[in-house]
């Protein structure tokens, strides 16, 4: 469980002002989310929800009352009025009054539809006795970033909110607005939610990395290294160019034999397959998300043939192309 309440590192994101934004601030600007889901909860102690692994983001805000947070990964943690948390990665997890009430699915308790993805939401007892309900706002998001970003796999599986505001005042006000605009039921809720849990995510994010609260190694050593970062940045704003070592070296305004160890040591991998799996990242969002054909998508990305792209794509993704076809087809 993360801390935030602890003073900044002495290593911290640097801006190079000359150059533009960092590394980090790029990836953010581009940090979306859709197929934005929002629950207002009322629950009635005792009660316990288990919320199934899932492909999308979830965040969980305590409005009234108080819970208790229990994930595979952690023990039970208590979360008070105000408390907000992160699952960056959707992984199993269980919300209860106390720790030893039995658990119910999320999806087996009643949901009233307010607006367009906003969900009214009650547990037994809660509708007859609502003043002395536990209130909570719960959300599920889907990030643009694919699962396998480097940003999304150091995330920690839950990153806790409940000390931000010594860092970011703005998040317990976006949190308490956006639990006002589920209540008032007003015209255009959704879209200012799913606004609203971009910057709110987004801010966590960055709250997370700031802190130092990772190893400061790979991915996050490099968006704090100006030189390194504005490779990276480079390579993700264009996924389909063609990157070799001496054009990536430019950026670094470096040779090719200091700029290759330097990155090597930074990201734990060679420039080659760090262009590879970015290559292939975009590949399986153009191919899932956009409904781009295979073919199309290999000469976009340069490669000779179909067949090479195919090999290229499961050796990184552990799967074949047809697969993130198929999930689109299901999907629809």
């Amino acid at each position: 469980m993360l801390d935030y309440s602890s003073s900044p590192p002495e290593t911290t994101i640097v801006q190079d002002r000359a150059n533009g934004p960092d590394t980090l601030t790029e990836v953010l600007l581009g940090l979306r989310l859709d197929g934005v889901e929002y629950g207002r909860c009322l629950m009635h102690a005792p009660w316990a929800v288990a919320f199934p692994a899932t492909r999308t983001a979830r965040f969980h805000f305590v409005a009234r009352g108080g819970c208790w947070l229990r994930t595979p990964y952690t023990e039970w943690v208590q979360l008070k009025p105000g408390d907000a948390v992160l699952l960056p990665r959707g992984s199993f997890h269980v919300l209860a009054s106390a720790p030893e009430v039995p658990t119910v699915d999320i999806d087996s308790l009643a949901h009233v539809a307010v607006s367009e993805n906003i969900y009214l939401v009650r547990g037994d007892g809660a509708g007859a006795d609502a003043a002395n309900a536990d209130v909570m706002f719960c959300g599920a998001m889907r990030f643009n970033l694919d699962p396998l970003h480097p940003l999304m796999a150091m995330m920690p599986e839950v990153m806790r909110a409940g000390d931000l505001a010594q860092r970011d005042p703005t998040v317990p006000a976006l949190l308490e607005a956006m639990e006002r605009e589920v209540a008032l039921e007003r015209i255009g809720a959704c879209g200012i939610l799913a606004r609203m849990a971009d910057v709110l995510a987004a801010s966590i994010i960055r709250a997370w990395v700031e802190c130092g609260c990772s190893d400061a190694t790979g991915w996050i050593a490099a968006v704090r290294c100006p030189k390194i970062g504005k490779v990276i940045a480079a390579i993700h704003a264009e996924p389909e160019r063609d990157w070799d070592v001496p054009a990536l070296a430019g950026l670094m305004g470096a040779s090719r034999s200091s700029f290759a160890q330097a990155f090597t040591q930074t990201m734990g991998e060679s420039p080659a397959k760090y262009v590879a799996k970015v290559k292939m990242f975009q590949a399986r969002h153009w191919i899932a998300q956009e409904g781009m054909r295979i073919a199309t998508v290999a000469n976009r990305l340069g490669y000779e043939s179909e067949a090479s792209f195919s090999r290229a794509f499961k050796r990184i993704t552990g799967h074949p192309p047809s697969t993130a076809r198929s999930a689109r087809a299901l999907s629809a």
